[in-house]
């Protein structure tokens, strides 16, 4: 659940800036690790009860909301669409349709992502007094996002 996952994701992003710039490099993975692992943890808290109040409180506003503005006919064919085989079939397509398009989108923009990509990490290595890349390719030495990615 996204609106619960938001606030640890910020979290994370926040962590790695202060990785960088505030813990000794050779205690930051170390570190890194430690407030992934806290992070896990409050979502494992989190996700199931905001996901338990949601579905307490959507009968008193959504349903409210759907009582409001549809009629009892126009709801019974709601739910007639949403349990047709069709709509069923459509909606297990999705992660496939996803993907899909995730991967042509990939291709067709890999050439002009990659030197900007690259760009982007020989900018942050140098920022960051890294290993700048050799010229021909982006290496490890060149990807400080490693403990701040998360």
């Amino acid at each position: 659940m996204p609106l619960a996952e938001r606030p640890a994701l910020l979290v994370l992003q926040q962590a790695g800036q202060a990785l960088q710039t505030r813990v000794a490099a050779d205690k930051r993975e170390a570190m890194a690790k430690e407030i992934q692992a806290d992070a896990k943890k409050y979502v494992e808290e989190a996700v199931p009860l905001v996901r338990e109040r949601a579905v307490k409180l959507a009968p008193a506003t959504i349903g409210a909301m759907l009582e409001e503005r549809f009629t009892e006919d126009e709801l019974k064919q709601l739910v007639a669409l949403m349990e047709s085989p069709v709509n069923r079939k459509f909606t297990e397509m999705g992660g496939e349709m996803h993907k899909v398009l995730v991967e042509k989108l990939v291709a067709e923009t890999k050439a002009a992502i990659e030197p900007k990509m690259k760009a982007l990490e020989q900018s942050v290595a140098k920022r960051l007094g890294l290993p700048l890349a050799p010229a021909g390719g982006a290496s490890g030495a060149a990807r400080p996002a490693k403990a701040a990615s998360k």
